[in-house]
């Protein structure tokens, strides 16, 4: 057993007596994860209560490095697992609360939860959640959108607890989280622990037609099954998605993940696949689009366990080919 798993071990009996039924270990990647693919994270730990996360704080060696999973829904884990803490929030962090037009939710609940409970209660403004695979405190991370939407539109303000550090508590108004496209100034090691929406009161049947209207489009327009929603950001003034289907790539496999043949900038992974097919298909995808059109696709999922970054283990690749993991 290598120092590092033998460390990882003892942590994990550490957090055992300290959070009773609520850790596990080498737990897959693909049950956490919408790919449903990558090794395993070597402990996980589920935390019902901000008391829990600071309490998690306390106990996490400095340099331990740790993961909120949230939905998995924009994550690519390394065939090879994660060496860290995993973190899934559940109970009083996934909750959901009214309070005249303002809604509060924990940092755990399903996007389209919060769609859908804000629609039944009569508060517009939220719908376009509904069609984001997502959390709340992804939602926040990512400053996540759709349907010509964004988070930053409508979050109020969101409560942080740095896993790094005491694990207290911290108020941040939207402004002060420097939300931009598919981008935030979160720490990885800070937790999205709730987040409060401005909503507007209006009739639930015309907020539930609303709600119809993008679950409508989005099976029309993009694929069910294994994917992490949009692999790549749009360029300015473009869609990744035209490029990549101008290019004539729509159906490229590499091993058991294709590009959509529905919408090119969804990747789609059969059982069986593994993160390196994600990522050898990523780094042809980016190569063929800048070669036909000089445009450099970004990729928007986020990356863990590849070589050069926290919880790598031994043997992990680069997460893109010629592209140093970030």
């Amino acid at each position: 057993m290598s120092t590092v798993d033998a460390g990882l071990d003892e942590l994990a009996r550490h957090l055992e007596r300290v959070f009773p039924g609520q850790v596990r270990r080498e737990v897959p990647f693909s049950e956490l994860t919408t790919y449903r693919l990558g090794g395993p994270a070597a402990v996980l730990v589920r935390a019902g209560t901000a008391e829990d996360l600071a309490i998690l704080a306390r106990a996490l060696p400095a340099g331990v490095p740790v993961l909120v999973v949230g939905r998995g829904s924009n994550l690519v884990v390394a065939d090879e697992g994660f060496a860290g803490v995993a973190v899934l929030l559940d109970g009083e962090l996934a909750a959901f609360r009214v309070e005249g037009t303002t809604v509060r939710a924990g940092g755990g609940l399903a996007l389209p939860v919060l769609a859908r409970r804000s629609a039944g209660a009569g508060l517009a403004g939220l719908e376009f959640f509904v069609g984001i695979p997502g959390s709340v405190g992804g939602a926040v991370r990512m400053n996540a959108g759709g349907h010509g939407r964004e988070t930053v539109e409508v979050l109020r303000r969101a409560w942080l607890a740095d896993l790094a550090g005491d694990g207290q508590l911290e108020e941040r108004a939207s402004g002060d989280l420097g939300l931009g496209y598919r981008r935030s100034n979160v720490r990885p090691s800070q937790v999205v622990v709730a987040a409060e929406f401005d909503a507007a009161p209006d009739d639930p049947a015309a907020c539930e037609a609303r709600i119809d209207d993008v679950v409508r489009w989005r099976r029309a327009n993009q694929p069910g099954g294994s994917n992490a929603g949009s692999v790549f950001t749009n360029p300015p003034g473009d869609s990744a998605g035209r490029l990549i289907d101008a290019c004539g790539l729509k159906g490229l496999a590499v091993g058991g993940v294709r590009v959509s043949e529905r919408h090119a900038n969804f990747f789609q992974a059969e059982p069986g696949a593994r993160a390196a097919d994600v990522v050898a298909l990523v780094a042809e995808v980016t190569r063929r689009v800048e070669a036909e059109t000089g445009v450099r696709l970004v990729p928007e999922l986020r990356r863990v366990g590849f070589a050069g970054q926290p919880g790598a283990r031994p043997g992990a690749p680069p997460a893109w080919a010629g592209e140093e993991a970030a």
